[in-house]
């Protein structure tokens, strides 16, 4: 038999499929493995290539077969489709991630280590609860607004749709008001944990010195610049500040053709918290700066020709190339109002 020398593995919950060819590409093993003999078929192979798709639990694989000596690439799922060949199936990926392993030019993510996707999890668990909220929120005013109890819009109205439930004439029925006070407790105990998550990012944010670094930027918070160091990867991968910017989906989809550019909206490719983190204060610093911009400045020029969504989007593509020259040549941000 050939030697192996590069192997494609289609990872599943309790089955994986494995694809194993020789240096000119020639078929040298399928294979089918339960999940409890994945480890063992590794530690009896030759030291090779390993490529998977990337995805939560490629990760911790990455890990383990790397331990025997494998060198493990992650390859990012929209990169393997186009080498699937009809008939999806495990077989037809397990192929296709070895294919596409082998392509010269292929990108690949970076393994995560343990710590990493440990302080990951916050961010996760506080997107979570805070989905959750609104859902209990939400749910709270249109079954008030069922029997005629109708108040404001926002946050700041909760307080007076609450009190209705507990007051004795408002008019909601007693068989409803048992109930409706399950999804009250709910939300405040909801409150209170995101409190405490919100407590232990602050910490975070002022133990790393990283984040501190970032959180000179403006419109980047605590929650921002402890995620920017726990879920975006090392920049140094990243040749420029561009490629940083468009990882996280903040630069337009191009459509040119013949020597034309057409350029689209926002690709929203990569890591959707970070990008949304980066909109939120980029709006936040938009609407905290609008009435004080100077027109002369880059923002003031540019909420004179442009809609105001589009420049809050600009603007966090342009607080991710700030972030991106932080970590990479360090130092803190040093405001000049003449690019503010």
């Amino acid at each position: 038999m050939s030697e192996v020398v590069t192997v494609g593995v289609d990872i599943a919950k309790n089955v994986f499929h494995v694809h194993a060819v020789d240096a000119a590409g020639r078929l040298v093993l399928q294979k089918q493995l339960r999940r409890s003999k994945v480890v063992e078929f590794f530690s009896n192979l030759a030291p090779c290539r390993v490529a998977m798709e990337a995805c939560g639990s490629a990760h911790f694989w990455a890990r383990e077969i790397s331990k025997f000596g494998h060198a493990v690439q992650l390859i990012p799922p929209a990169y393997v489709k186009p080498f699937v060949k009809r008939q999806k199936n495990d077989a037809v990926d397990a192929e296709a991630i070895c294919e596409a392993a082998q392509r010269p030019n292929m990108r690949f993510v970076p393994i995560k280590s343990e710590d990493q996707q440990g302080n990951a999890l916050v961010f996760r668990a506080r997107d979570l609860l805070t989905r959750q909220r609104i859902q209990i929120i939400n749910s709270l005013r249109s079954h008030m607004a069922e029997f005629g109890i109708v108040v404001g819009q926002g946050p700041a109205q909760l307080p007076e749709l609450l009190l209705h439930i507990t007051e004795p004439d408002s008019g909601l029925p007693e068989c409803a008001k048992p109930v409706l006070q399950v999804l009250v407790d709910t939300l405040a105990a909801l409150q209170a944990q995101i409190k405490g998550l919100d407590e232990e990012i602050n910490r975070r944010a002022r133990e790393d010195e990283m984040a501190r670094r970032l959180a000179t930027v403006p419109g980047v918070g605590p929650i921002t610049a402890t995620a920017l160091v726990a879920l975006a990867p090392n920049a140094a991968n990243f040749r420029r500040a561009r490629d940083f910017a468009a990882w996280l989906g903040l630069t337009p989809l191009e459509h040119s053709t013949g020597g034309k550019q057409r350029l689209g909206a926002t690709s929203k490719m990569g890591e959707r918290t970070l990008r949304r983190l980066l909109i939120l204060g980029a709006c936040a610093t938009v609407q905290h700066r609008a009435k004080h911009l100077s027109k002369d400045t880059w923002l003031g020029k540019m909420l004179a020709r442009k809609p105001r969504m589009l420049v809050i989007v600009a603007l966090a593509n342009k607080m991710a190339r700030i972030v991106w020259a932080l970590i990479v040549k360090g130092g803190n941000y040093r405001v000049s109002e003449a690019v503010a």
